[in-house]
């Protein structure tokens, strides 16, 4: 995935064999019924988290974990393509981690791990950075949009970062991630590096026996990498600040009454609900009628998603009747969903042996699968390292 789908949130394995299996997959909706799923995602260790994050990723998460083989990172090395120096960015992974708790993640189902203590990430990388274009990376627009006018002063690892992304879900050859619709085009360059890698090292995948047998359009490859796909549903997918339902809600926005932060106390929430701007006339009578009111709409998009229904059902209760209504009712759901997420966080900080246990263990059964990953690259590039 924000680094990752949240300022931070892909391939396919068979069933007998994570790593060297033979099979038959299709993309392009061709059934991949004989493969195993796996969901990589991770989030930035860059700030306080908030309700869109929450929304918009973990919620998700802790949903997929019951139907998928789930990896969730917090992607720390990530960080460093926004700020180099950090004066507290132990603590800022820790956070994430306990945001991934505290939400509901299981530590023992999913394997949650930071970035850094597995090196294999940045080696990839580095590989990939040879199998990327420099067109591709140009044309990345949110490298424009955080690079700005002064693009030639901008880091090289602000424009490399999608080539770490790709590393980081393709090292483990995940067939899903969850992602917000401003990491698609990150997605699809990381479809774009894995087709490339698969078709450069085609021959030599298939003699080493190391692929699946893909069909990309109406050409067969031995692929050892695989098409990832994206995960995006749900009534919010991009949550809007509270002041300005034009404008996406972030932590780096300065007037914090902008966002509800997973760790606000109960009183804070239902004060930032009251305080969110709305406009003057009542909830309309059918979705059609949020039209033209990002406020409004904003608002009933937030509480369809904290209750699991959808706006339709939202606006079937509440349509017709003030915002001097409907706000005490969403500020109190808020509180009832968000409140103990906030307190368990809280409780979760206060102890960094506990959090620092959980991403060691979970690093260490990442290790397993990357190396095993990496040991079967170096083997289709050629690099002797044996």
């Amino acid at each position: 995935m924000t680094g990752f789908g949240l300022d931070c949130l892909f391939p396919v394995v068979h069933k007998r064999d994570v790593y060297g299996a033979r099979g038959a997959v299709g993309f392009q909706g061709v059934p991949m019924s004989e493969f195993k799923q796996l969901v990589f995602s991770g989030v930035q260790p860059t700030g306080n988290l908030h309700l869109g994050n929450y929304l918009g990723a973990l919620q998700k998460f802790v949903a997929l974990q019951d139907s998928y083989e789930c990896i969730y990172c917090v992607v720390d090395m990530h960080s460093l393509t926004a700020t180099l120096v950090h004066d507290d960015l132990i603590d800022q992974t820790r956070g994430i981690a306990a945001a991934y708790l505290a939400c509901g993640l299981d530590p023992k189902k999913n394997i949650i791990f930071n970035q850094a203590r597995v090196p294999q990430h940045a080696e990839l990388a580095w590989i990939f950075n040879c199998v990327a274009r420099i067109g591709w990376m140009n044309r990345m627009t949110q490298f424009k949009d955080k690079a700005g006018k002064d693009r030639e002063n901008a880091s090289l690892g602000l424009l490399a970062y999608p080539s770490l992304m790709a590393a980081d879900i393709l090292l483990y050859r995940a067939t899903h991630v969850p992602v917000g619709e401003d990491q698609k085009q990150h997605l699809e360059l990381t479809r774009d590096i894995a087709q490339k890698f698969n078709n450069d090292f085609s021959e030599k995948i298939a003699n080493l026996g190391y692929g699946v047998e893909m069909t990309v359009g109406e050409e067969k490859v031995n692929g050892f990498f695989p098409l990832t796909e994206p995960l995006i549903e749900g009534p919010a997918p991009r949550v809007m600040s509270l002041r300005d339902g034009s404008k996406k809600m972030s932590k780096s926005d300065p007037s914090d009454l902008s966002r509800i932060n997973l760790l606000d106390d109960a009183d804070t929430i239902a004060r930032k609900i009251r305080k969110a701007k709305t406009d003057p006339e009542p909830l309309p009578g059918d979705v059609e009628g949020l039209a033209g009111r990002p406020e409004a709409d904003n608002l009933v998009g937030i509480y369809a998603a904290l209750a699991g229904m959808p706006r339709e059902n939202v606006i079937a209760e509440f349509g017709g009747r003030q915002f001097s209504d409907f706000k005490p009712a969403l500020a109190d759901l808020a509180v009832e969903k968000l409140a103990p997420i906030g307190g368990e966080m809280r409780r979760l900080k206060a102890d960094p042996a506990y959090i620092d246990s959980v991403l060691r263990e979970g690093g260490e059964r990442a290790s397993v699968k990357a190396e095993a990953t990496m040991k079967h690259v170096h083997e289709i590039i050629g690099l002797l390292v044996n």
